[in-house]
């Protein structure tokens, strides 16, 4: 016999995962005087006593008498098995007992140890990406066909976008918000018993057990799945219809809950298992729930920040480019995926005076909002500096110079947790009249420029150092540009892979460039058509541009009227 001190609460329950009613167990509750106070279907079921028969008698009267530790029969034979009392908090402050009888504790001891070995599976099987769309697949393929034959995971139309997830619906909930279908999966091929795939609404029908779990938050379980016309089916013909057709008998339902929201509802079906759900199921199926919550809900708030930093990236990059009459020039732009967030890439093209045009690509070190917004700040610095029209190195010194006084400044505020900014940078100004371009480089990737008869050159400038490190030291170079040459600039996104040299990723773009003839926007399809993998572990941000004719590039010294900034 075994005795815990616990602060159970006060009633039988806290042993055994949480249920003295597990089929097979007997429970009973012992007052201060020794005598049974309480005593459940089980232990009647087990003992053979029923309640009124043991109610008020002294729990020593049911102990064997060869054996303290063990029950005896109401017949008179000892039951064989562990026996646990535990101390109960009572309300009325009255001291209480917990008897607990388990005539299996071995086979209940391997089935929790087979449990707990599930679901340490499931916490790395489950929430493996940032993607709750991923996760709720994942929840669904795990289920299926350890705990169920069919499992659906559908979760509210706002988790995937970012938005506010719900709070439950109440009672008198007036409409029920649209969920989409996350995930799905079945022992069967083809899944005959979804009536929808992946990412279409689903309906929920109402007055429902679907309503019901969603409005009070509790699961919901029923054994024998009811098929008649009088049930919640008659108003929903549809999963009717799918029901009868393939035999689902049994089925749970539970909420996906983080930090009192409802992110949706997972389905847990049984059609060629036999054997109905149990509560020892709604458990399991509540843990691998809790689970997948957990990452969901880490999954939804990544995508909310995600959400915010793509839009505060875009729209601090232009609206729209334009080299004037010297360049034609596209951009494209891709952000990273949702695992590795929003980088800090960017672009510009800026108007100088003679008809002149700078182009620009930077790279901010980070992801996130932090990124972008560094990024946004940056851009604005360098448009400032180029309104000077300074050459290439000094306009990357005073850009060098203002990044290490906002840091500073950002240092000194109040409650300032910011770091220094770190950021690569290429500087190219062209020159229609004189047809030549200057590069200055701050530790970014060379251009790729391509001359009218289709030969790609890497241009070798000499790489200086990241902007931000205070160090300020900055060299250019001046080229040739033939009318009718191609140039890019581009991010490492775009080149650098985990197995390979960069610089086998830059000759694959400069080979996907040497086509200077086609349109801009064919050549970024093939620049990125190009890469080794599609994934997008960082941003990728490419800047084309194309020189024309120079007769019509000589123009007063005018200041060219600025684009978009």
């Amino acid at each position: 016999m075994t005795t815990d001190e616990g602060a159970a609460a006060g009633r039988p329950d806290g042993l055994w995962g949480g249920r003295v009613e597990t089929e097979g167990m007997a429970a009973a509750v012992i007052d201060a005087d020794g005598c049974v106070a309480g005593w459940t279907l089980g232990a009647q079921r087990l003992l053979g006593y029923a309640a009124e028969e043991v109610i008020g008698r002294p729990f020593a009267d049911l102990l064997a008498p060869t054996a303290a530790a063990q029950l005896r029969h109401r017949r008179g034979h000892r039951l064989e098995g562990e026996l646990r009392i535990s101390r109960l908090a009572a309300r009325d402050g009255a001291p209480r007992w917990l008897a607990a009888f388990d005539p299996h504790p071995d086979a209940r001891r391997r089935l929790a140890s087979d449990r707990l070995a599930l679901l340490s599976e499931a916490s790395t099987r489950i929430g493996t990406t940032l993607d709750v769309m991923q996760t709720g697949q994942e929840l669904a393929d795990f289920a299926v066909p350890r705990l169920a034959d069919y499992v659906t995971v559908d979760l509210a139309e706002s988790v995937p976008l970012g938005e506010e997830p719900l709070a439950r619906l109440g009672r008198d909930a007036g409409r029920i918000p649209v969920f989409r279908r996350a995930g799905v999966a079945s022992i069967h091929e083809g899944i005959p018993e979804a009536l929808w795939d992946r990412g279409e609404p689903v309906f929920v029908p109402p007055a429902s057990p679907f309503t019901e779990v969603l409005t009070t938050g509790r699961s919901y379980i029923e054994p024998m799945l009811r098929k008649s016309l009088g049930t919640w089916l008659r108003c929903d013909p549809q999963r009717s219809r799918v029901i009868r057709r393939t035999d689902m008998h049994t089925v749970m339902m539970v909420p996906i809950q983080a930090r009192g929201a409802a992110l949706g509802i997972a389905v847990f079906v049984r059609t060629d298992n036999p054997a109905p759900f149990e509560q020892d199921d709604l458990v399991l199926a509540e843990e691998l729930v809790e689970r997948a919550a957990l990452s969901l809900d880490n999954a939804h708030r990544y995508t909310r920040e995600h959400t915010a930093a793509l839009a505060l990236q875009r729209n601090l990059l232009p609206a729209r480019l334009s080299g004037g009459p010297a360049l034609e020039v596209t951009s494209r732009y891709l952000p990273a995926d949702l695992d590795h967030g929003v980088g800090g890439d960017w672009y510009d093209v800026i108007a100088l005076p003679r008809d002149r045009v700078a182009l620009v690509v930077g790279d901010v070190v980070g992801h996130g909002i932090q990124a972008a917004a560094a990024m946004g700040r940056l851009r604005t610095a360098l448009r400032t500096l180029a309104d000077l029209d300074l050459p290439p190195v000094e306009l990357l010194t005073s850009l060098d110079r203002t990044v290490g006084r906002l840091t500073q400044e950002d240092a000194d505020s109040p409650g300032a947790t910011v770091s220094g900014v770190g950021a690569t940078c290429l500087y190219v100004v062209y020159d229609p009249a004189e047809r030549h371009v200057d590069i200055a480089a701050a530790g970014h990737l060379p251009p790729v420029v391509v001359g009218p008869t289709g030969v790609a050159t890497v241009t070798e400038i000499p790489p200086g150092v990241p902007i931000g490190l205070g160090l300020g030291h900055f060299e250019s170079v001046r080229i040739e540009i033939p009318d009718g040459s191609l140039i890019a600039l581009y991010t490492d996104g775009l080149v650098e892979f985990p197995t390979e040299d960069i610089e086998l990723g830059i000759r694959r773009l400069a080979a996907a460039l040497a086509h200077p003839r086609l349109p801009l926007e064919e050549l970024c399809d093939r620049a990125f058509a190009a890469r080794r993998t599609p994934s997008l572990s960082d941003d990728t941000t490419l800047l084309l541009a194309r020189t024309g004719p120079a007769g019509a590039h000589r123009h007063p010294d005018d200041r060219a009227a600025p684009d978009d900034a």
